[in-house]
């Protein structure tokens, strides 16, 4: 063996030493290892050791009064606390609502799940690849092949686009991910464009269907399509880290994103969801065909999740004000945090 060899041999597992010890995600790695504490108020309030600003929490365990958890901060730069009713942009959890109301509007025939996109949006054809192949039941299971218009690099999230249309053109053109029907992947862009056929359809805006066929039924007092519809002194600041302005006033319109709730809101909606309070049994047996009973959301300076947990039938939403960094994944690791510790009382 050559002497260079030998010294390779040496150095090379110090290296990747090295390496480990400069570039582990220490942050991520401080809160996994953390021992976990005895009750959920006091993983919440830890939160905001991990350069979290604020955090809400909703608990509602079957058969017990739903609980409300907060800490940190509402708005960092007037200090003032993080108010557990306070309403958030809650980004894609906004899409559980759209295919409620989409999957109704199928039940009564008003759209079939194999209504092709060029029929249903006759102006994108030659612009969206196979709109004549893709159905309204492939927007819905994000199986359309249509990319996401969220992956253009030039997206302008300091300004967000108002029109559906001109966020539709983003992807004009543009070639498919795959075959419709053959694969699966996220895409912000079926949404949008369900809002539009879900208008034409109507006559008038989806966001009103909702209001009077999902929201006003469950008494949902507290949830908004979008923000311009309530003070935004009720809204949540949100921060991005490495931005030092509060992004709360950056006004996202576009259906499947669009939608503010307190965390109470979301979570009577999901319970709602799953236990058939919302659907009535075809609807239901349509709704599960096409879509998730959970969602996470992120928009800049807010992200959330809301869960169902069938084996201690609990649900749980968690919003954070902060996005940018390790934050999304530190995030994801206080909720199953969280979630360990109703196992562990439930258990008990």
């Amino acid at each position: 063996m050559s002497q260079t060899k030998r010294v390779l041999r040496l150095v090379m597992p110090l290296i990747a030493i090295v390496c480990t010890v400069i570039f582990v995600p220490w942050l991520m790695l401080w809160v996994w290892l953390s021992p976990l504490p005895a009750t959920v108020q006091q993983e919440v309030e830890q939160a905001t050791n991990y350069k979290l600003d604020g955090m809400i929490v909703y608990v509602d365990e079957g058969g017990k009064a739903p609980v409300l958890y907060a800490s940190g901060w509402k708005d960092r730069d007037s200090q003032i606390p993080s108010d557990p009713h306070a309403f958030f942009k809650i980004a894609s959890i906004s899409k559980l609502y759209i295919a409620a109301a989409a999957c109704k509007l199928v039940y009564q025939q008003k759209l079939s799940l194999d209504d092709t996109l060029d029929k249903l949006l006759p102006q994108l054809n030659g612009r969206i690849a196979n709109a004549e192949r893709i159905t309204f039941g492939m927007l819905l299971r994000h199986s359309s092949g249509i990319p996401d218009y969220l992956a253009d690099s030039n997206y302008p999230w300091d300004s967000p686009i108002k029109d559906n249309w001109e966020t539709i053109k983003l992807v004009w053109d543009k070639p498919a991910n795959f075959e419709p029907g053959t694969s699966h992947s996220y895409s912000n862009t079926n949404y949008v464009l369900i809002g539009e056929i879900l208008d034409r359809m109507l006559g008038y805006s989806h966001h009103q269907f909702i209001r009077e066929e999902i929201l006003f039924t469950l008494n949902l007092s507290h949830t908004y399509s979008l923000l311009q519809e309530l003070d935004p002194k009720l809204v949540s600041s949100g921060y991005v880290i490495g931005y030092d302005k509060d992004v709360k006033l950056n006004d996202y319109v576009s259906p499947g994103g669009s939608m503010v709730a307190t965390a109470e809101d979301v979570g009577i909606f999901l319970r709602a969801l799953i236990d058939g309070s919302l659907f009535n049994k075809e609807e239901q047996a349509i709704y599960s065909s096409v879509y998730y009973y959970e969602h996470t959301g992120l928009l800049p300076g807010y992200q959330s999740i809301a869960k169902y947990h069938q084996d201690i039938d609990t649900i749980v939403v968690q919003f954070v004000n902060t996005s940018g960094g390790e934050s999304w994944t530190i995030s994801e690791i206080i909720y199953n945090r969280i979630i360990k510790i109703l196992r562990r009382q439930k258990n008990v």
